[in-house]
């Protein structure tokens, strides 16, 4: 009878998690595609937006939680966005208050319902793949510091922070405060091309990419360095 339990509880598990990638196909492909190549046209999404008065606010910040919530979706282009159609200090806190937002959201519901909300959204192969957040007494200042570079997979780790120790206030501090330097950057670049100074947005994009590289060498230093100690 235990055994007889224990099969229908594994292929209750296996028809859920088929169901959850299934779920979240869709929704990269129907709602993320769209919001990504929406928010890629400035012009079209700045006139939106002005349209929309408060309402395009909103809506935007509603399309960036669910950018941060599916993982999969680039955050690049809404922070350009962002910048383009709300301007430099206006686009910044509208996605970092958005952004910290989604990550204390995801926080609440991993605390809540644990590594079956994670698998929902993070394959078992990518959170395998983070060691940093192991038993290390360092952990918090490792991932602040990774949340002020550019090209860290914030995303991700907003889905594995809640499985470790960290308290919510530091995670609402380290997600608010670390997320603005790159946040900046993609704003101002957005600003610069809506201002049409092409070769200052040039020069941005090109730190922008420096730092992302710059970012993934950081973050795969560490999670090497811890996975071999």
């Amino acid at each position: 009878m235990k055994e007889q339990n224990s099969k229908r509880k594994q292929t209750f598990k296996i028809i859920m998690g088929i169901a959850a990638i299934i779920f979240v196909s869709v929704l990269c492909y129907f709602i993320g595609r769209p919001l990504v190549h929406f928010v890629s046209e400035p012009e079209k999404f700045q006139l939106w937006v002005a349209e929309k008065g408060f309402l395009g606010v909103l809506a935007f910040m509603g399309m960036n939680i669910l950018q941060v919530f599916l993982a999969v979706i680039p955050g690049g282009p809404f922070e350009i966005g962002a910048g383009y159609a709300f301007g430099i200090l206006k686009g910044t806190i509208i996605c970092d208050i958005s952004m910290t937002l989604a990550s204390v959201l995801i926080f609440l519901f991993v605390r809540r319902f644990g590594m079956r909300f994670v698998e929902l959204f993070v394959s078992r192969e990518q959170i395998e793949s983070v060691k940093i957040l192991k038993s290390s007494g360092r952990k918090e200042r490792i991932v602040f510091l990774l949340f002020l570079i550019p090209g860290t997979p914030k995303d991700l780790l907003s889905y594995l922070i809640g499985l470790s120790d960290i308290k919510l206030s530091h995670w609402i501090f380290i997600s608010a405060v670390g997320r603005l330097p790159a946040i900046f950057l993609s704003v101002l670049s957005g600003s610069a091309l809506g201002q049409e100074k092409y070769h200052m947005a040039i020069f941005l994009f090109a730190a922008i990419i420096v730092l992302y590289i710059i970012g993934i060498c950081i973050y795969q230093f560490h999670n090497r360095k811890k996975a071999e100690s």
